[in-house]
């Protein structure tokens, strides 16, 4: 499985998680935060989907790395919230089990959700929310949903 960084291109997953542990050696000292978040675009012949991680070190700058896939086109918001949501969560599991549990048992892991208060998405706020917080994760939404709404937004078009 491959991630794109702007600053290393194209890595492998071992190779990203490794990239992500030697940041957080290089400060030992200071706050971390991992975030990883899941947006979509849509058109009439598919939906691009970015996944993106994101380890922040408060108030020092981040690293961020992101995956983009493409399927058949969602046009259902339901559907493509829940898919989005999917996909994060799927991306934590799948860290944990390369190396990252380390990490994202030590500092906050927040799920950003490509929803919030206004416009259509507000009825699936209570829903996603519970579903990711069942699981064992913070959820963002908008305007706290940084890792969806503007990192996985910049590449998902």
């Amino acid at each position: 499985m491959m991630f794109l960084s702007p600053t290393r291109g194209s890595v492998a997953l071992e190779e990203m998680v490794k990239i992500l542990h030697d940041f957080v050696q290089e400060d030992q000292e200071a706050s971390y935060k991992l975030v990883i978040g899941t947006d979509s675009h849509t058109t009439r012949r598919s939906t691009t989907l970015v996944t993106a991680v994101i380890i922040h070190r408060i108030g020092k700058g981040a690293r961020f790395f992101y995956r983009k896939r493409t399927s058949r086109p969602l046009f259902d918001l339901r559907t493509r919230i829940y898919r989005e949501t999917e996909l994060s969560l799927e991306l934590v599991e799948l860290l944990n089990r390369s190396g990252m549990s380390d990490l994202t048992s030590q500092w906050p892991l927040e799920i950003h959700i490509d929803i919030g208060q206004q416009g259509e998405t507000k009825v699936l706020i209570q829903e996603i929310c519970g579903w990711v917080t069942s699981v064992g994760y913070e959820a963002r939404i908008k305007p706290m949903s940084f890792g969806a709404s503007s990192v996985a937004d910049r590449f998902a078009e």
